[in-house]
């Protein structure tokens, strides 16, 4: 019965590994695109160019995972952000959405693995 447990346990474990955390699921997006201040500080984090909050640090650690794996590991809000992120850059702030691009998928790679997947959801990549 103690194997069963231990076993159980470290499949939990191994399940758990498989989701990026949910820690930073409350935070709200919105609030992060309405505001110059926020979204700018984020925007540095990225580029490496800034300081990051931790949620920034955990973003953009995650972001390159998340980009090859087709965000396998994001929670259904998480995936719900990052649409509405997207969808936000490349309507209201072009050239900041260019240069993220061009950090993390300076082949365009991603661009065209996702651009079916992106029409479905109502974002338009050129």
């Amino acid at each position: 019965m103690k194997l069963f447990i231990v076993v159980a346990l470290a499949l939990v474990g191994v399940v758990a590994a498989q989701q990026y955390t949910t820690k930073y699921d409350n935070i709200d997006v919105d609030e992060i695109l309405k505001s110059d201040r926020l979204f700018n500080n984020y925007f540095k984090c990225l580029l490496d160019e800034g300081r990051c909050t931790p949620d920034g640090n955990e973003l953009k650690r995650i972001l390159p995972d998340a980009l090859q794996t087709d965000c396998a590991k994001c929670s259904p809000k998480q995936r719900d952000g990052a649409i509405q992120v997207i969808n936000y850059l490349i309507k209201n702030r072009r050239a900041q959405w260019d240069t993220l691009q061009k950090k993390y998928d300076p082949e365009n790679k991603y661009l065209e693995k996702y651009r079916e997947q992106a029409k479905k959801e109502g974002i338009v990549l050129e």
